[in-house]
């Protein structure tokens, strides 16, 4: 493990920005836990459940954010910063392992596990900046632990029933995103300041980049693990084929002139600094739910499609593509139509696609995805918009 001490805990503008071994590993542990994410929501049989399953994706997402956020803002080779990445990472196994939510004991873990790995986040670099007198740095991380202390109240009173009070985690996440959406307006020391969030640099889009890259592999993984679980026939094959060329084709939507926008995103673009966790967020749950979908299309490739399975298989690669786009015009002030109308493909055979084999169903989309890549979107969205906000 390499450090350098304490000294020198934000991290330096002209410093490297590749991602370290550990941060790498710390996005594989997230992974695994989206991976468990897309099982249980293949498992689930009501509209309910699927909203709870995006309410724990939420929280999941977001302890990998936020700690993305703070290897951005701090040097990650720093011990304590490791430290956190560690915490962060066994907080990702308990809320993994904790998914199912079967007992008090699973919903306890998920709440300490999510709870523990802010707050003592938090901590930790508030106790390091106090020691080395770094007030701005210090003032940002105690607002940090303002709001994550104040949402920390609402999961900790969900988890003290027979059952989770879906009601009360619901309001501590919206605590966490409106939050961070408002710049951690906190007493006696007010909001971040905008100037702190031009301070990013191309470490941050490589993350999002590496993180997304990583989660597409678990709409191969899911399937091929099913299928080797099982007899291998034709339509089995057919549509693990079918899951990765959806994987690919949705790589390929992400990678499209993604290091035009990862240039724009580190040039003190604000409005794409604080809004890429909400627009990767709408990207991750299509991953998830295109994960989902082949996971029980490769148990059942044939006969007709239910209509939650049919939702799953049109709209987990159809989130995927709006935060992709909305991401684009966060930086760009662009919207590539046409490239968008292909997405209207699997909505007019909506209609008629509970009829169609599920196989049948996910070739339509694969091939609407495949006209999004090809339509040229123009020269246009590579180029930065005017920034709207100033600095205070």
């Amino acid at each position: 493990m390499t450090t350098k001490g304490t000294t020198a805990l934000v991290r330096r503008m002209e410093g490297s920005t590749r991602a370290t071994l550990l941060e790498l590993l710390f996005d594989v542990v997230f992974v695994a836990a989206l991976a468990l994410t897309s099982t249980l929501l293949a498992e689930e049989h009501s509209w309910s459940g699927g909203a709870k399953v995006l309410l724990m994706l939420t929280a999941i997402w977001w302890t990998w954010a936020i700690t993305a956020t703070t290897t951005e803002f701090y040097d990650p080779q720093q011990r304590p910063i490791q430290a956190i990445l560690m915490i962060a990472m066994v907080g990702s196994v308990g809320m993994a392992v904790a998914l199912p939510m079967i007992t008090v004991g699973h919903m306890l873990l998920f709440v300490l596990s999510y709870v523990g790995t802010h707050v003592i986040r938090c901590v930790i670099l508030v106790a390091a900046l106090h020691r080395q007198r770094h007030q701005t740095a210090r003032e940002r991380a105690t607002r940090f632990l303002f709001w994550f202390s104040v949402s920390a109240v609402f999961w900790i009173i969900g988890a003290l029933h027979n059952g989770p009070n879906w009601g009360f985690w619901a309001i501590a996440v919206t605590i966490d995103l409106v939050g961070s959406a408002a710049r951690y307006p906190t007493p006696w020391l007010g909001r971040v300041p905008i100037a702190q969030y031009r301070r990013i640099t191309g470490h941050l889009s490589e993350r999002y980049q590496q993180f997304i890259i990583l989660a597409l592999g678990d709409i191969l993984l899911l399937p091929t693990l099913q299928v080797s679980r099982g007899d291998l026939d034709a339509f089995r094959i057919i549509a693990l084929l079918c899951a990765f060329a959806t994987m690919l084709l949705l790589w390929q939507i992400y990678a499209f002139q993604a290091g035009d926008l990862a240039l724009a995103t580190a040039s003190n673009m604000v409005r794409p600094a604080r809004l890429a966790p909400y627009t990767h967020l709408v990207m991750v749950a299509g991953v998830v739910a295109t994960a989902a979908s082949f996971e029980r299309i490769v148990d059942e490739p044939t006969g007709t499609t239910p209509t939650r399975l049919l939702l799953l298989i049109i709209g987990g690669p159809t989130l995927f593509v709006l935060g992709r786009v909305l991401f684009t015009f966060l930086v760009s002030d662009v919207v590539p139509w046409r490239r968008l109308t292909w997405l209207f493909l699997p909505l007019v055979i909506l209609p008629w696609a509970g009829g169609w084999s599920p196989v049948l169903v996910t070739a339509t989309v694969a091939f609407g995805l495949a006209g999004h890549i090809a339509v040229p979107g123009g020269n246009r969205e590579t180029r930065p918009g005017v920034e709207a906000e100033q600095p205070e």
